[in-house]
């Protein structure tokens, strides 16, 4: 079995199994996805659906965060770890989206990766899940899970999201990468994963706990 057809057992393997793929991550608009994936580096997404709703409160609109503060942003964001640095290039995103982007979120992982903070995982999310472009968000999950199956052979996102574009339907890409989310913490987990329960365990390669 090549690994583009192991891929496409997996696209509708997962697409059975969790037919919603919605970014766990709560949001109102694009630059509110912008920056609650910037928070959920190094934190999980439930972290961070509980402090971004007084976060957005505070901070409304782009300009709000612009005449705001780092150390206003940092103490609403405190409790997601790295809140220093992340408030730093939450202010320092938004200002530059307001004098070289018009206050417009780029449509383009290029053009996002610009942006102070922003890595190709989080500029692949805005792409896939504002534009509804092709994207292929390689987060841990992911990464794992992908591992197993033997789509990837390494653990480097910028190397993982290369092999994976190369064996993915690219209609069906995003949502991929949002179901092996839900996949990896439900089912194949970092330790122990519940193997026996896998909807993919007829063509996985490399199974950590074998069914007998």
């Amino acid at each position: 079995m090549t690994k583009k057809e192991r891929a496409l057992l997996a696209v509708e393997a997962l697409k059975k199994e969790y037919p919603g793929a919605v970014c766990s991550l709560e949001y109102q608009d694009p630059l509110q996805l912008l920056i609650a994936t910037r928070l959920s580096a190094q934190c999980t997404d439930a972290r961070v659906n509980l402090v971004t709703p007084a976060l957005f409160a505070r901070f409304p609109t782009l300009e709000a965060f612009c005449e705001g503060s780092e150390e206003e942003i940092a103490e609403l964001i405190r409790s997601c770890g790295l809140y220093k640095t992340k408030a730093r290039d939450i202010f320092a995103m938004c200002h530059v989206l307001r004098d070289s982007y018009n206050g417009v979120i780029p449509d383009t992982v290029d053009e996002l990766t610009k942006l102070p903070g922003v890595g190709r995982k989080t500029a692949n999310l805005v792409v896939g899940d504002i534009y509804k472009k092709p994207a292929v968000v390689t987060d841990t999950h992911c990464i794992r899970i992908t591992g197993r199956l033997g789509l990837t052979e390494s653990n480097v996102p910028l190397k993982v999201e290369k092999d994976l574009r190369a064996v993915l339907p690219p209609e069906e890409s995003n949502d991929f990468c949002h179901r092996t989310v839900l996949h990896g913490r439900a089912v194949c987990t970092a330790r122990n994963p519940k193997c026996a329960l896998c909807c993919m365990n007829s063509f996985c390669k490399n199974p950590v706990n074998p069914i007998e």
